[in-house]
């Protein structure tokens, strides 16, 4: 669960407390060690939890990278836009509303699961299988956006440019550790938004 978005109960604290901590040291040993050389064990004894516990909160290793904590952060801020704001620019905005409230940590904790899951070939292949998932959550915020059906020919487009314009950025195959993926996108979403001048 993201920083930004509070559990209510002890119990959900605790829950989250535990989650964060076992992606933060995978995340510390992805980095220190490579995401192959890096055991489930491994994880869970640095985060200082039992296997048991890890698959409690993760079901692979795979899923530390693969879960995405922020999309219902997004599609909320994303509807929070103001009624004329374009479905493009609203996206735009919801993004760098959720990724800048977050603290540097988490933004370089963010940054390095997008460099992960570009660079391993497996997590990569997982990612693209997923395009479809994608689409479809992207389509249902769009279409209530814009007061159509999700299944509407040109609110699917637009969600599929959308996840083209992703995929397009975290298809890079430079793993270079230091690239701003955030910053990409959001020049890649200015690029559709400006109707693709090449």
């Amino acid at each position: 669960m993201p920083m930004t978005e509070l559990p209510t109960s002890l119990r959900e604290r605790k829950k989250a407390k535990t989650r964060l901590a076992i992606r933060e040291h995978a995340m510390a040993l992805f980095k220190d060690q490579g995401y192959d050389r890096t055991t489930v064990e491994q994880i869970a004894a640095a985060a200082e939890v039992s296997p048991s516990t890890f698959f409690r909160y993760f079901p692979s290793k795979e899923e530390v990278v693969l879960q995405d904590d922020y999309d219902a952060l997004l599609i909320a801020a994303f509807h929070a836009q103001k009624a004329d704001v374009p479905p493009l620019r609203a996206l735009r905005n919801a993004i760098t509303e959720v990724f800048s409230s977050m603290p540097e940590s988490q933004q370089a904790q963010e940054a390095e699961r997008i460099r992960i899951m570009s660079a391993v070939p497996e997590l990569r292949a997982r990612m693209l299988a997923q395009v479809s998932e994608m689409i479809q959550m992207l389509a249902d915020a769009v279409a209530e956006r814009v007061g159509r059906e999700s299944d509407d020919f040109e609110v699917r487009t637009f969600a599929g440019a959308l996840v083209g314009v992703a995929l397009g950025i975290a298809a890079d195959p430079h793993d270079d550790p230091g690239l701003d993926y955030l910053n990409q996108f959001d020049r890649a979403l200015a690029l559709l938004e400006s109707g693709l001048p090449i």
